[in-house]
């Protein structure tokens, strides 16, 4: 997977890592908001979803501890970090700072 997500966050394009688990509530909660962000940023943002209980050595890389844990990178950088659920207007509103 470490390889394949150096390939998704070595993009110009803005994406969104979820860290999630499925046992989590608030990451459930997260899901269909995420779903609402794509709808309204379309293709200036990606999302992608990381179950922490399958990838734990990317886990580890970056420092999560509770989940969701959002994180936002361009060309490879970490731009921003969030640990629980946002709203829709917060979510949007963050990406947009960075585009």
């Amino acid at each position: 997977m470490k390889g394949n997500f150096s390939d998704i966050i070595n993009t110009d394009q803005l994406v969104l890592i979820d860290f999630s688990a499925e046992w989590c509530g608030p990451c459930k909660m997260l899901a269909p908001i995420l779903s609402q962000v794509k709808q309204e940023l379309g293709d200036s943002l990606k999302i992608v979803k990381i179950d922490v209980d399958k990838n734990q050595g990317l886990a580890n890389t970056f420092q999560v501890r509770g989940v969701p844990t959002m994180m936002l990178f361009k060309n490879g950088k970490q731009l921003w970090r969030q640990s629980g659920v946002l709203q829709k207007a917060d979510i949007v509103q963050v990406a947009r700072s960075f585009m």
